[in-house]
């Protein structure tokens, strides 16, 4: 008969899974990587399968852990909403909330305002993923995730959050030392910057095409919006870029602003079986009440405060 396997081994076996390491598993547990590997044997052990390939990238699932990660993923679900449940109303937020954003939304709009968050709620702890990928809230990977394309399907809370606007953007030393652009058609004699064209994972982040500037394929590539502005910066092309980014920078005009605007919106998607928890209920306020506050940078109208008075 099976050796029945200890229940809190589940959530390393889902730490795993969903960061795909063990170190990484280590770090989402606060335990170290003895304990980690100690506990997937153990299980593996007691199930009598193997549950994931190791191989020097990380560690994949097989097809027995795909079955197992359903139903752990059940668990988990109910094990949440058991604590739900029985927890007072009055509970201070607690534990751990991870966000993911869109690099442009995250580095240049909640970074700087997730610590007033933080210090409002000392016994939660932040985390905050804002890179070009696509994190998939399904596999808890994370919490709350801010993003162009939300899931078509699925048990997710989908609030939309807010418009915003971009526009082409050129350096003045850029603009001064070229061709004047009087209309779309002189765009074909101007150097772009853009995302890499085989990289871009979201269709919201295709630009040129809207633009006019597809002819002109961007010469400067980078999968960073950072390191694009950066490179607009330096003077060498123009770049399509949020008002909310590029009105940091009075060097930074805007390329036929009448004529070139795209609009996008971003949506604030958590799955729906932690959606209620007080930590993830209470970052969802957070990040709802910051974004209506700033709504006009967002709509390019004007600048709008910084967090804490910064400029």
């Amino acid at each position: 008969m099976p050796k029945p396997f200890d229940w809190d081994d589940l959530r390393f076996f889902l730490a795993v899974a969903r960061s795909g390491t063990i170190s990484g598993a280590g770090q989402r547990l606060a335990s170290d990587h003895a304990t980690v590997s100690r506990r997937i044997t153990g299980l593996e052990t007691a199930l009598g399968a193997k549950l994931f390939e190791r191989n020097p990238h990380g560690y994949n699932l097989t097809q027995p852990g795909e079955r197992l990660l359903a139903s752990a993923q059940a668990i988990e679900t109910e094990a949440l909403k058991a604590e739900r449940d029985v927890a007072d109303a009055d509970l201070a937020v607690a534990g751990t909330v991870r966000i993911s954003t869109l690099e442009g939304f995250g580095n240049f709009f909640l970074a700087g305002r997730l610590p007033a968050f933080a210090k409002a709620n000392p016994n939660l702890a932040v985390e905050l993923i804002a890179i070009q990928q696509i994190v998939a809230l399904s596999r808890r990977e994370s919490d709350i995730a801010v993003t162009l394309d939300p899931p078509q399907s699925g048990r997710f809370l989908r609030d939309p959050l807010t418009d915003y606007l971009l526009f082409l953007y050129g350096a003045r030393g850029y603009l001064e030392a070229h061709p004047p652009i009087a209309s779309r058609a002189d765009l074909s004699r101007h150097t772009f910057v853009g995302y890499i064209d085989d990289l871009v994972f979201m269709r919201g982040l295709d630009y040129l095409d809207e633009v006019g500037g597809r002819g002109s394929r961007a010469r400067v590539q980078s999968s960073s919006l950072h390191a694009q502005m950066e490179a607009t910066l330096s003077g060498y092309g123009l770049c399509v870029l949020p008002a909310f980014m590029a009105s940091r920078h009075a060097d930074l005009v805007p390329v036929l602003p009448g004529e070139i605007c795209l609009r996008r919106s971003y949506t604030l998607v958590t799955h729906a079986d932690i959606a209620e928890t007080a930590r993830v209920r209470a970052a969802r306020r957070f990040i709802r009440e910051e974004v209506e506050a700033a709504r006009g940078l967002f709509l390019g109208l004007g600048d709008v405060p910084a967090p804490n008075g910064r400029a």
